[in-house]
């Protein structure tokens, strides 16, 4: 997952068009603990990130993600929201989730699709 992410960093993003992609095909969603919460906002406040966080308050981070044929997951690349350490972590975290978790597809090619994780605060 590390070299997944490294090499995204590395790489030039695409130029990805967000609208037209498809949902990627969780079988089921993953969940944000509290921990990956605290996680968040630690980076949001100690980066300085210029992001409204705390109770009742959401996050989101949509992330672009190749798979191939294969239900591989190739890289992720996460849309910008001025916090690079949390768009970065949200990116790794769909690469984790997705991994052994999307239904069945018929591709003969890598495929783009999006997802959006939300980071909410309870009130």
């Amino acid at each position: 997952m590390i070299a997944t992410l490294l090499l995204a960093l590395q790489a030039p993003a695409p130029q990805i068009d967000w609208p037209s992609l498809a949902p990627l095909p969780y079988r089921s969603e993953p969940q944000i603990s509290p921990d990956m919460l605290a996680f968040v906002a630690n980076e949001v406040t100690t980066r300085k990130c210029p992001l409204a966080i705390g109770p009742g308050l959401t996050l989101t981070v949509d992330v672009a993600v190749l798979v191939d044929p294969q239900d591989n997951i190739r890289t992720t690349v996460p849309r910008a929201i001025q916090c690079p350490t949390v768009e970065q972590y949200a990116a790794a975290m769909v690469a984790g989730a997705a991994r052994g978790n999307l239904l069945p597809r018929r591709a003969s090619a890598d495929q783009w699709y999006r997802t959006t994780v939300t980071f909410a605060w309870p009130k």
